[in-house]
């Protein structure tokens, strides 16, 4: 397969030295950047006139619950922080089966790729007893339906209520079941080859739903299959209070304790590190997943990214769960996670460029990966394409580095390109029919919540 853009207004590339192209093509061939240059002399079997359209990277999504896509908006928890929160709507996700997984990933995936992103990761914890593996598979299948790109997770929870944990106990699972799933599921699912379509990693949920041994036992068989590890962390005080009442150690002491650190691994939230922790984080090469609005509305905090840049801690952006989110819009988050820093720390905070570079090639450096993030040649053909004669655009696209986290973007992109492929054409997913996901992922939530409507 063969696709080329034809005269790019301007091309941003997320790159090493930060190139900005000027009208320019970009020959895309079998799922790979082949060549990017003014009139390239190149036959393809699909062209598209790029005139007015600006390209940026796909936008890498670092951690996401897709299966929140359906508690989103429940009136009974709006003004709930994290633990309470937590509480009532595991009361909702243990009724968790199939269907309800396959549309609410495939609806929360369509919204991520009208919104510019072309990567997902998403934390799967929540596995109601005999539904193991199952529930991946309709994730994995979704995808596919999509054409996304996809880094999913074996989540997993083993302390319920009765054992100091949150959950309840029919979504918790023995460390031994967890470990035998998370083999199956790595043996099944896990593709680490160039451009893979399908990755996974080992999640235990949180301090507080997984046990010391979980943790121990899932680094080391993540180290033993070449797999990358991923988890909660610092997200608020409460959780900080839990380790250290618990485990008389700060959390992520605890994860030191428990081999869960290092350049396979990476947390999500991360927002009560002290500056000797960033320095650790940074020393040891573990990432952080930024998650801006989820942090607002939960009232959990603001993480330290300036300083976590200046120290050279890998950070990548994220939307985290619908539910704490309410959406699954990678260029609202941009945009958020600009205006945020810039309230929290004035001069000192992220730039606008900065915010672009963590949702592109600094995804892809907390998710382990150096074949997407960036616009160069030989790297997997992911990216979007935004005409710039909207009226909301008038007067915006001087500096097109900055102008997704300065202006935002109202509406959905006009092309989305996953592995060479238009899987957004005209703001719509071409892949699916979206009125028929519309009507079926609608009859299938409210059966899902007919105890709370």
């Amino acid at each position: 397969m063969t696709l080329l853009l034809r005269n790019v207004s301007s091309a941003v590339s997320c790159d090493k030295t930060d190139t900005v192209y000027e009208g320019v093509d970009i020959f895309i061939k079998d799922g790979k950047i082949e060549s990017i240059g003014i009139d390239l002399d190149v036959g393809a079997q699909r062209v598209i006139n790029c005139t007015n359209m600006i390209c940026y990277p796909g936008l890498i999504n670092t951690h996401h619950h897709l299966y929140q896509f359906f508690s989103r908006n429940i009136k009974s928890v709006q003004n709930m922080e994290l633990f309470p929160w937590l509480k009532a709507l595991y009361g909702v996700w243990k009724n968790l089966d199939s269907d309800a997984v396959f549309l609410s990933s495939q609806c929360g995936m369509a919204e991520l790729m009208k919104n510019g992103c072309t990567t997902c990761f998403d934390h799967h914890y929540v596995f109601p007893q005999g539904k193991s593996n199952e529930l991946l598979q309709s994730q994995f299948e979704a995808a596919k339906e999509l054409s996304m790109r996809v880094y999913m997770s074996r989540g997993s929870m083993n302390l319920s209520k009765k054992d100091g944990g949150l959950p309840p106990d029919s979504v918790v699972q023995t460390t031994s079941e967890i470990l035998k799933d998370s083999v199956d599921a790595i043996e099944k699912f896990h593709d680490s080859s160039f451009g893979s379509m399908n990755m996974l990693a080992l999640a235990p949920c949180s301090p507080f739903s997984a046990s010391a041994d979980l943790y121990r036992e899932s680094a080391k068989l993540a180290r033993e299959k070449g797999v990358r590890l991923h988890t909660h962390l610092c997200e608020t005080i409460d959780e900080e209070n839990y380790t250290l009442e618990k485990y008389n150690m700060r959390p992520l002491s605890y994860m030191e304790s428990l081999g869960f650190v290092g350049e396979h691994v990476w947390y999500a939230h991360g927002i009560h590190f002290n500056e000797a922790e960033l320095n650790f984080l940074a020393d040891t090469g573990t990432g952080v997943a930024h998650c801006p609005i989820s942090n607002m509305k939960l009232s959990s905090g603001v993480a330290k990214i300036p300083q976590m840049l200046k120290k050279g801690v890998k950070v990548g952006l994220a939307v985290d769960g619908s539910a704490s989110n309410d959406g699954s819009n990678m260029l609202e988050e941009m945009r958020v996670a600009y205006l945020l820093s810039r309230l929290t720390y004035g001069a000192e905070g992220l730039t606008a460029y900065d915010v672009l570079k963590i949702a592109t090639s600094g995804s892809a450096k907390v998710l382990g990966r150096d074949d997407i993030g960036s616009i160069e040649v030989g790297k997997c053909a992911d990216m979007f394409l935004v005409d710039k004669r909207r009226v909301e655009l008038v007067g915006a696209c001087f500096d097109t580095k900055s102008m997704l986290s300065t202006v935002g973007l109202k509406g959905a992109v006009d092309y989305t390109i996953i592995n060479g492929e238009v899987v957004v054409e005209e703001g719509r997913c071409v892949k699916i029919d979206e009125e028929k996901l519309r009507e079926k992922a609608q009859e299938k939530v409210e059966n899902y919540l007919s105890d709370l409507l």
